[in-house]
């Protein structure tokens, strides 16, 4: 039975993008999905500005603003008549240290297939109609490395010893509905609020549903010219709700929401093609027979539940799978694809054997209190919409809040936020923890355009150094771990600095945008400088003092080891880590 590195089970978002970083860092990753054929969903209307980030280091950002289209104006009505319009987005703008001022609306399904084209790019194609039936984590004899907090989770899925946890020894055997077993090291369930994986590790999925808090939803067909494309319309009348958003790259396409229909004793009753005429016939001023087709019928309830824990051994959840909140604001396929991110660079360095097996419980430790907040956001988002709309003129502009672009996401609590430099309340720039802007800048050698994150791309973590006082730290780092793709540093000069000698790849700040952002403007000392460490998922460190190359040596240890430096034989396992 063939091992592969990571086993990714449902190839939604946030499956997908799990198994992008992870190929990309070249982990043998699997994919496979329930579902006979893709999905065609919608219920996600896109990613906010976080999620581009994101999507924008995996490659695929450019292709996703083409498939989609800019978030559109509001145009409410009550009593079939437009009372007034709102635009949540008007203010947002790109800034220097974000590109992307506001999300995108794409098609869920269209999102789905642009990474799985980049997944394709690296030889891993999703395996479909492969249902996970059984988890046993087993552990090989000769396996010596030590346990981690969460190592003996012991026996589920019917049979199994315990967890094993050293980067190699241990396994999980896979068990399908039909075809044979499989093994690997990992498994990640993505496979959505009725995670069959969480089923498996028998992991609680603790909260509420509200019964009475019910929308039912479909893609359809309006005939064409009967509404303005440009517009998102929102009917909210006293006794329900039609809202019609068209979906880009279609000529007549639109997503449907509504409250149900209900039967005599006020039950909802399913969704069906006749009845969304019905409720488009009632609430709005277009005849029912404006609806030429309805398709992907869903009931959504409001669902606010989460599990107790995200990592049970060798077996994590993310997405759906570990949180479902209330839809308001649009943070649940966006909360799906930062977990994954903050997952796959955390694994790939467990499986190269640079990290030991304790950072995957810094996955948990970070994103479990991101889950819990989200809960509170959206529902908090969910009861100002509701009251919004009992008023003319409210609408979903209610759920909008900066809050909501993701970009405000950090873990100043975590333990990879280390020290470092202290700051004083109201200085400028980030924290340990939080995420490391963006800015645009120019490249040293050559004065090319380009940005931050740009230097960030791709798997690795970056070493920036600010001022003359950060050479020496970024020279012993280039000396430890060059010829490494994981660890990369880059000086970044002032627009006044002396840049003779400066390496390819290093940056001018020639606007100041840098210093902005990370709070380094020069100081009176020539010898003075910042180093600041920026994780492979844009999260900063440790930001030091350009002295403190300790700091800056035990956290890069801790994520890549000790480098060449030890100049250790190899295949020896370096007994200092």
């Amino acid at each position: 039975m063939g091992m592969t590195d990571v086993l990714i089970v449902g190839a939604g978002p946030t499956g997908l993008v799990l198994a992008c970083d992870l190929a990309r860092r070249g982990a043998a990753v699997r994919v496979v999905d329930r579902s006979p054929a893709p999905p065609r969903t919608s219920r996600a209307k896109g990613p906010n500005p976080r999620s581009l980030e994101i999507l924008d280091d995996l490659g695929v950002a450019e292709e996703v603003l083409a498939a989609g289209s800019a978030p559109l104006p509001m145009l409410k009505y009550r009593d079939r008549r437009p009372v007034a319009e709102a635009d949540p987005w008007a203010d947002s703008a790109p800034s220097p240290d974000a590109r992307y001022g506001r999300g995108w609306l794409i098609a869920q399904w269209r999102l789905e297939g642009i990474l799985r084209d980049r997944l394709a790019g690296y030889g891993v194609r999703v395996e479909p109609g492969r249902e996970v039936v059984g988890l046993a984590q087993g552990r090989n004899e000769d396996e010596s490395r030590g346990e981690s907090r969460s190592g003996s989770d012991g026996d589920y899925g019917g049979h199994g010893a315990h967890g094993g946890h050293g980067a190699h020894g241990g396994h999980v055997d896979v068990t399908y509905a039909d075809g044979p077993a499989g093994r690997a090291r990992y498994v990640v369930g993505c496979d959505g609020a009725h995670s069959s994986v969480r089923r498996l590790l028998g992991i609680p999925f603790e909260g509420t549903t509200a019964e009475d808090q019910v929308m039912v939803c479909g893609d359809i067909d309006l005939a064409d010219g009967v509404l303005d494309r440009t517009r998102w319309h929102q009917w909210f009348d006293e006794d329900g709700a039609v809202m019609l958003c068209p979906i880009p790259g279609t000529r007549t396409g639109w997503w449907f929401q509504a409250g149900p229909e209900r039967d005599g004793r006020g039950r909802p009753l399913a969704p069906t093609a006749d009845g969304f005429r019905r409720l488009l016939a009632h609430h709005t001023a277009l005849p029912g027979r404006a609806l030429t087709r309805a398709e992907l019928l869903s009931t959504y309830r409001v669902n606010v539940r989460m599990a107790d824990r995200f990592r049970a051994g060798r077996v994590l959840l993310a997405g759906d799978a570990a949180h479902v909140h209330a839809i308001a604001g649009g943070l649940g396929m966006n909360t799906g694809i930062q977990d994954a991110f903050n997952l796959g660079w955390k694994l790939g360095l467990v499986l190269a054997g640079h990290a030991d097996v304790e950072l995957l419980d810094t996955y948990e430790e970070e994103r479990l209190p991101v889950a819990a907040r989200t809960l509170d956001l959206t529902s908090e988002r969910l009861r100002a919409t509701l009251e919004a709309i009992r008023r003319p003129g409210g609408g979903l502009d209610a759920a909008i809040t900066p809050d909501t672009t993701g970009l405000g996401v950090g873990y100043r609590w975590s333990s990879l936020a280390a020290g470092g430099r202290a700051q004083k309340a109201g200085e400028p720039g980030p924290r340990a923890g939080d995420r490391a802007p963006d800015a645009p800048c120019a490249d040293a050698t050559t004065g090319e355009r380009t940005r931050l994150h740009r230097v960030f791309a791709g798997p690795g973590t970056t070493v920036l150094g600010f001022g003359p006082g950060s050479a020496a730290v970024l020279r012993e780092t280039a000396n430890a771990y060059g010829g490494d793709a994981d660890v990369r540093v880059c000086r970044v000069y002032a627009a006044h600095e002396d840049r003779a000698g400066a390496e390819p790849g290093t940056v001018v700040d020639d606007a100041g945008h840098v210093a902005a952002a990370y709070g380094t403007e020069a100081s009176g000392d020539p010898a003075a400088g910042t180093v600041v460490v920026v994780r492979p998922d844009h999260h900063v460190g440790v930001l030091a003092p350009a002295d403190d190359a300790r700091s800056v040596r035990e956290y890069l240890r801790r994520l890549h080891g000790t480098g060449r430096s030890a100049e250790r034989p190899p295949g020896m396992v370096d007994a200092a880590r």
